[in-house]
C-alpha cells in the first residue's frame, strides 16, 4: 500500500501554518502569544479554543480535542490522515510524487465516511459532465440555467449539474465503477423499491452543497416540470456527512469576502446566492430554504458578527422569520434586514441591476430589527392600542435575548424613543424577561479545566492520581527536552558524561524495570526506547507527525498542560515551570525520584492490603513483611533524595 514518504510529511508539517488553516474555519483573536476563538466542535459562548502559532498546535478546552493542523482537518472536515496531508500539500504548493497517489486498495479500505465523500465527488463530476457535455443536459439543464441568466463561468464555479431523466442511469454508472449500493442509498443518490433501484434526482438540475473547505456534502435538485404535485426542490437526506441544519450554501465561496467586509448577507435560495456572486457581491450565503438554525448562525459567527437578512418583496413567511432574528440576537450578533421591492428577490434584483446599483440598494435599505419588526407587526393592526402594546412586548422580548447588557440598554433607549414610552417601563419589562434566561445561564457548567484523553472519553486532570501525574510529567519532559544534552554528575566510581534527557530517563527506568501504566504514556516511552536502540533521539515533531491522532491529541494536551496548571497543583507537586529548563539535570532527577517514590509507595500499599487478608499463611506474612521492609528502605532513600521529612 503506497504511503506519503516521511520527508514529504515533514515538509508539509514544517510549511503549514496552523493559524492560517484554522483561521479559515474559526474567527481567531490575539490573546498574548496565542490566538483564541469559539470552539468549532461544541456550543459555547466563552472562547476556550486556543491556537499556539509558536508550537503549531491547537487545544479545545471545552471538548478536550487537540493536536496539529492535520488533527484539526481530520476532526473538523472528517478527512483521513492522507487526505488532510494532501489538502495541506495543495494549499501550500508542495508536490506529492505521483507514485504515492491513493490506490484502488486504499480507496476500498477507507471508512464509510470517506467512501461517502468519494461517492459525492464522483456524483458531482457525473452531473456536471451531463450538463455541459451531453445533448439532454445541454438542451434541458444548461438551457434552464442560461435562461436564468447565469454565465458559463458561474455555472462552472458552482459546479452545477444535471441528472438524466432516466430511471437509473447514474446508479448503473456508479455501480459499474465499483461503488457500493448501500453507500449510494446512504447519501440519498439512489433509492430502492421492491428490488429495483432508481436515481433520486432524475430529471433535475443539480446544486452541489460544499463544506467550508469545498468537499461535497450533498446536493440540492430542482425539477424543471410544472406539475404542482411534484416537489420543486429535493435535498439530499441527512447522513453522516450531510446535515442541512448545520450547513450554509455558498459559504465555501463566500467566507473570504465575509471576513473582508465584516458582514454576511443571508438569503433563502441557491439561485439567490449564485446571482449575487455573478453580480460581484460574494459575501452571501443561503439557508437553502430551511428555517435558520443556531448551528448555521454559529457558522457565520466564525467570520463576522454582522448578519444582514435579504427578504423577498412578496415573501409570505416574513413573520415566520422572526424566530431566526431572535436566534441571531441570542448569539450576541448584530442583525439588519433588507426588504426587496414587491415581486423582487435577490436573484431577480441582481440580474436586473448593475453591481453598483445593487450595492447602493442594500446600503440604503438596511433596517435595524426593531424598525423592521415594528413595521411588519404594526401593519396587522394599525389603530389597535392593544395590538400595539403586544407588538412592543414582542420586540422587547427580542431585545431581552441579547446577552450583552450594554447593547440591551442601548436598544431599550431606542425602543423608548421609537414608540414614545417611558424608558423605565421598557427596562422593567426587560428585567422581567431576562430572569429565565439568566437562571439558565447560571446553571450551565462553566469549568474550563484541562482534559487529557485517556481512551474514548476525556478525563479531567483534577481527578488524576498523583502517580499518573508524574507519568504525565516524565513524558512531557521527554517530549519537550528529550533531545537536549545534560552532564551526568561525577561520582567516585563514575565519570561525568554527556547524555540526552530521553536517554537518561529511559536508562533509569530500564535499570529499575519500571514502565508506565497509562497506555499512551507507555506507547510514547516505547517509541523513545526503540529510537534510542536504533541510535535516534526523537523530537516532539516526530510524534506530532504520526498518523495516530489519539496520540497526537494526548501530546498536545501535555504540551498545553503547563499553562493550565492551577497554583494548588504547582505547590502540591513542587513544579517549577519557569526554571525547569535552566537546570534540566535537577528537573529530570527530581521527576525520576518522584516517579519511583510513588511506584514504590503504591507497591507498599498493595503489600499492606495483602496482609489484611485473613487467608494469608504465616509463612507468606513473613515474606510479605520482609518485602515491605525492603521497599520501605528504598522509599526512605528516595525521600532523602527529594529532601522530604517523614513525620512518624
Amino acid at each position: 500500500m503506497s504511503k506519503i514518504p516521511p520527508f514529504i510529511i515533514e515538509e508539509i508539517m514544517q510549511t503549514s501554518r496552523i493559524e492560517e488553516v484554522i483561521g479559515e474555519f474559526v474567527q481567531l483573536k490575539r490573546a498574548g502569544s496565542n490566538l483564541k476563538g469559539l470552539s468549532p466542535f461544541t456550543d459555547e459562548k466563552t472562547a476556550s479554543f486556543v491556537v499556539s502559532p509558536a508550537k503549531q498546535i491547537f487545544k479545545c478546552f471545552s471538548t478536550g480535542k487537540g493536536g496539529t493542523v492535520v488533527s484539526f482537518l481530520m476532526e473538523k472536515e472528517h478527512y483521513s490522515y492522507p487526505e488532510a496531508l494532501r489538502w495541506l500539500a495543495e494549499k501550500y504548493g508542495i508536490e506529492i510524487p505521483n507514485d504515492v497517489a491513493p490506490t484502488a486498495e486504499e480507496l476500498a479500505q477507507n471508512t464509510e465516511r470517506d467512501s461517502l465523500f468519494i461517492i459525492n465527488e464522483f456524483a458531482r463530476e457525473y452531473f456536471a459532465k451531463n450538463l455541459l457535455h451531453s445533448e439532454e443536459g445541454q438542451a434541458i439543464g444548461l438551457s434552464y440555467f442560461e435562461e436564468r441568466g447565469f454565465r458559463r463561468d458561474i455555472i462552472e464555479k458552482f459546479q452545477l449539474g444535471y441528472c438524466f431523466n432516466k430511471a437509473d442511469d447514474f446508479t448503473k454508472t456508479a455501480l459499474g465503477k465499483g461503488y457500493k449500493l448501500e453507500y449510494l442509498e446512504s447519501v440519498g443518490l439512489t433509492k430502492s423499491k421492491e428490488e429495483k433501484t432508481f436515481d433520486f434526482f432524475r430529471g433535475r438540475v443539480i446544486f452541489p452543497i460544499q463544506s467550508i473547505s469545498g468537499r461535497v456534502l450533498g446536493f440540492g435538485a430542482r425539477t424543471l416540470q410544472n406539475d404542482k404535485k411534484i416537489a420543486k426542490y429535493f435535498n439530499s437526506p441527512d447522513s453522516i456527512v450531510y446535515n442541512k441544519s448545520q450547513i450554509l450554501y455558498g459559504l465555501f465561496f463566500a467566507k473570504g469576502d465575509i471576513t473582508k467586509y465584516d458582514e454576511c448577507l443571508l438569503c433563502e435560495g441557491y439561485t439567490d446566492v449564485i446571482s449575487m456572486h455573478q453580480a460581484g457581491i460574494q459575501n452571501v450565503v443561503s439557508s437553502s430554504g430551511t428555517s435558520l438554525t443556531k448551528e448555521q448562525i454559529k457558522l457565520i459567527s466564525r467570520y463576522t458578527k454582522n448578519i444582514t437578512i435579504l427578504f423577498d418583496g412578496d415573501a409570505a413567511g416574513i413573520k415566520a422569520s422572526f424566530r431566526g432574528i431572535d436566534l441571531i440576537l441570542e448569539e450576541g450578533m448584530n442583525v439588519k434586514v433588507v426588504l426587496f421591492p414587491d415581486g423582487e428577490d435577490p436573484d431577480s434584483y441582481a440580474k436586473g441591476h448593475s453591481t453598483d446599483e445593487t450595492v447602493h440598494f442594500l446600503a440604503e435599505n438596511k433596517k435595524d430589527f426593531i424598525s423592521f419588526k415594528a413595521s411588519v407587526l404594526l401593519a396587522e393592526g394599525i389603530n389597535d392600542p392593544l395590538h400595539k402594546a403586544n407588538m412592543i412586548k414582542e420586540i422587547i422580548h427580542s431585545v431581552s435575548l441579547i446577552p450583552d447588557n450594554i447593547i440591551r440598554n442601548i436598544y431599550a433607549k431606542e425602543l423608548s424613543t421609537h414608540f414614545d414610552i417611558d424608558e423605565n417601563l421598557v427596562s422593567n419589562e426587560l428585567i422581567r424577561l431576562r430572569k429565565n434566561t439568566l437562571a439558565k445561564e447560571l446553571n450551565e457548567p462553566s469549568y474550563r479545566e484541562l482534559k487529557i484523553n485517556d481512551g474514548p472519553v476525556a478525563k479531567p486532570v483534577h481527578v488524576v492520581k498523583e502517580n499518573f501525574f508524574y507519568e504525565l510529567e516524565l513524558i512531557r519532559i521527554m517530549l519537550q527536552f528529550g533531545t537536549r544534552e545534560i552532564n551526568t554528575p561525577k561520582t567516585d566510581e563514575i565519570e561525568s558524561k554527556k547524555i540526552t534527557v530521553a536517554e537518561m530517563i529511559c536508562l533509569e527506568l530500564g535499570n529499575d524495570e519500571l514502565s508506565f501504566r497509562e497506555p499512551l504514556c507507555h506507547q510514547i516511552h516505547e517509541h523513545f526506547v526503540k529510537g534510542i536502540n536504533d541510535g535516534i533521539i526523537y523530537s516532539i515533531r516526530f510524534f506530532q507527525n504520526l498518523e495516530d491522532q489519539l496520540l497526537v491529541n494526548f501530546i498536545s494536551s501535555l504540551d498545553s498542560f503547563e499553562s493550565e496548571l492551577s497554583p494548588n497543583w504547582i505547590l502540591k507537586f513542587n513544579i517549577q515551570t519557569k526554571t525547569e529548563d535552566l537546570d534540566l539535570l535537577q528537573t529530570v532527577s527530581n521527576l525520576l525520584a518522584n516517579f519511583k517514590y510513588h511506584k514504590v509507595n503504591e507497591h507498599i500499599l498493595l503489600l499492606q492490603d495483602k496482609l489484611k487478608n485473613s487467608t494469608v499463611s504465616h509463612e507468606d506474612i513473613l515474606l510479605i513483611l520482609a518485602e515491605q521492609m525492603a521497599y520501605e528502605r528504598v522509599k526512605k532513600e528516595l525521600t532523602g533524595q527529594l529532601g522530604r521529612i517523614i513525620l512518624r
